[in-house]
């Protein structure tokens, strides 16, 4: 039946709760037979007829038929006991005639030896069948002859399902199980009000926009209205020569009759997040400032070269789900590799491990104290026992999420304390840290100094070798693993790619790809490609069929700014497809761009500080947002 888990889990825990050992211990030996397997027709009938009878398991076959008899015994009904009474007698009598059929004549005379007793108590209809083992071809024999056909054991198995169908379809619920199903329809209904409240911001939010757009072109039109009146009388009265024409001077505009700018380099009326410029001449004068930029607009003007800016449409969102669990920014949020469960670390040394779906056990949910700011988190690929968290105090843990306890606790060399990134080997038990040394400046990369690269063995939780570099390597920001685990790619702060292999543990090639430091790789989804994602914005896809050959690239520069501070450091998330690309932002929204295609992308919706954190689920179009504002959201779209 829906939901049995959920209860028995709530039972598990009230009983630890309690202190109820001895009651827990025989409630976890009861579930582990399950006698009853959750009163699943279908699992009924092949423990009867799959299990039971074709392994001459007579002791259990008349447990269970004894089992159900007792569970309808309180029944106000009694049909339903009659008829689980008939049932019980045909199904025996196929128990006998099956063993027949199987040469195994031992197992009707050890039946009738154990339960002929108890049979011949109920009913004299059994004195026959006592007679059955000793019959040279019992199925001839007209008193046996239909429990043989076909079409008898047929017309059994259709009864039994149907029986048992009825029943359970019949039985009254316990309480504890409507409470998932109360728990659903209340997290139902809490995130249709969550998306009515976020679309009734939106709404506000644009309103007010509008409002404020609107007034501000009224203030510009009684401007250009009262200059162009002040302009004419002195032009009247002096003869004063007008303003230069547009070919005089780049990005200079002229005042035509009604007040309103002739020129679109220098007025632009943009749509929703777009605002508005205007600049007068007056006088001889130039026009202003010549370098316009919209906050989400169209076009920027710089020294009269025009450079056009995406302006990206926003998601279409199925659902959204936020976690407010944490008390300071996000650093890092994962998916599990299932994508059930999600870890996310914020900035006070805390990381959260919680799941956004309703039917989903939270008997993972945890909270881990780590003492430090988390730097990096990574599951186990091959399940969701294990979650891996580097920190900036030269720290690694290893937490199981069974156990619910740290399992291991490792530490890097004090000279590389900063644990920047962690990849698990989706094929081995081993996992790369990358650690680096402190370095002097204010921004991420300046804060980092020397590269370590070292492998560990997750069995015995010890270092098997360092991965070489070189001498005073630059820091190594992010890694990747290929689909079999032989190549590892780490991305560095000189720019460099670094490719190694893993069987010999060296580094087989690399290249220069960005000018700045890279602070994010990943493989493409069919491992021809390898994206990169630079300090200075720009993102680019190369080849790894013809190295240093760039396949498609998108400048991000709007979104990362290249002296973020410590608390935003840049990173990407490649959909399952990877057709789409999901990045993190200064601003308050992050850009979704179209692999490989010429649409540009869109835009998530709005959290309320910068996002710092992007992940997407492992089969799903899901993606998962952290931001500066503490909160972690994650997001469905078609």
């Amino acid at each position: 039946m829906e939901n049995m888990q959920y209860a028995e889990e709530l039972v598990r825990e009230f009983l630890v709760f309690r202190g109820f050992t001895s009651t827990l211990q025989a409630y976890e030996s009861e579930l582990s037979t399950d006698i009853g397997k959750g009163f699943q027709v279908d699992k009924i009938l092949d423990l009867i007829f799959s299990i039971y009878i074709p392994k001459f398991e007579a002791e259990k076959l008349v447990g269970l038929l004894g089992f159900f008899k007792q569970c309808l015994a309180s029944s106000s009904d009694n049909t339903f006991l009659s008829t689980v009474s008939k049932l019980e007698v045909s199904i025996l009598r196929y128990y006998m005639v099956h063993a027949i059929q199987s040469g195994r004549t031992d197992k009707v005379l050890e039946f009738l030896k154990t339960n002929g007793n108890d049979l011949l108590q109920r009913t004299k209809d059994w004195t026959p069948w006592f007679a059955m083992p000793y019959l040279k071809n019992p199925k001839f024999d007209p008193h046996f002859h239909v429990y043989f056909t076909k079409e008898w054991y047929e017309a059994l198995h259709v009864s039994v399902r149907n029986f048992f169908s009825e029943v359970f379809n019949g039985t009254r619920i316990p309480a504890l199980l409507k409470l998932s199903s109360e728990k659903t329809t209340v997290n139902h209904l809490k995130r249709d009000i969550k998306q009515l409240n976020l679309k009734l911001t939106q709404l506000q939010a644009l309103l007010e926009e509008k409002e404020a757009h609107l007034c501000h072109l009224r203030s510009l039109v009684n401007s250009s209205s009262s200059v162009l009146h002040e302009e004419n009388i002195t032009s009247s009265n002096d003869a004063q020569e007008p303003c230069p024409s547009p070919t005089t001077l780049v990005g200079e505009t002229k005042l035509t009759r009604d007040g309103v700018l002739a020129g679109s380099d220098k007025y632009t009326a943009s749509n929703e997040d777009s605002s508005s410029s205007l600049t007068l001449c007056t006088g001889d004068s130039e026009v202003g400032d010549s370098t316009h930029s919209y906050e989400d607009g169209r076009q920027m003007v710089n020294s009269g070269e025009v450079h056009v800016q995406e302006d990206f449409p926003e998601v279409k969102v199925e659902f959204q789900e936020t976690f407010l669990g944490h008390t300071s920014p996000i650093s890092r949020c994962r998916f599990s590799a299932s994508g059930n469960n999600v870890a996310s670390a914020s900035l006070d040394g805390t990381v959260r491990i919680w799941t956004y779906d309703p039917s989903t056990p939270a008997s993972r949910n945890a909270t881990i104290y780590c003492g430090a700011e988390i730097m990096s988190l990574d599951w186990e690929c091959k399940s969701d026992r294990l979650l891996l968290i580097g920190t900036a105090d030269a720290g690694i843990k290893a937490w199981n999420v069974d156990a619910k306890r740290v399992v291991c606790d490792l530490n890097t060399t004090d000279m590389f304390p900063s644990v920047l990134d962690i990849k698990c080997s989706p094929v081995e038990s081993i996992f790369v840290s990358a650690a680096a040394s402190r370095g002097h400046g204010s921004s991420y990369v300046d804060s980092l100094g020397f590269a370590s690269l070292t492998v560990w063995n997750m069995r015995t939780w010890k270092s098997m070798t360092v991965l070489p570099l070189g001498k005073d390597p630059p820091a190594i920001t992010s890694m990747c693993f290929n689909h079999n685990g032989k190549i590892l790619a780490a991305a560095a702060t000189d720019g460099m790619i670094h490719m190694f292999d893993m069987s010999a543990c060296l580094q087989i090639t690399g290249w220069p790809a960005h000018d700045s430091a890279i602070n994010s790789i990943l493989f493409g989804p069919d491992e021809t490609s390898i994206f990169t994602l630079g300090s200075d914005g720009k993102i680019f896809e190369w080849s790894l069929h013809n190295q240093g050959q760039v396949l498609w690239s998108r400048n991000n520069s709007r979104f990362c700014d290249s002296g973020s501070s410590l608390s935003l450091r840049h990173e990407m998330a490649l959909d399952v497809n990877g057709k789409r690309l999901l990045t993190t932002s200064n601003s308050v929204r992050a850009p979704i761009y179209q692999v490989g295609g010429r649409v540009g992308g869109l835009k998530t919706l709005p959290h309320t500080a910068a996002i710092t954190t992007v992940d997407w689920h492992p089969t799903l179009p899901v993606f998962l947002t952290g931001s500066a504002d503490h909160s972690v959201r994650v997001t469905s779209i078609s």
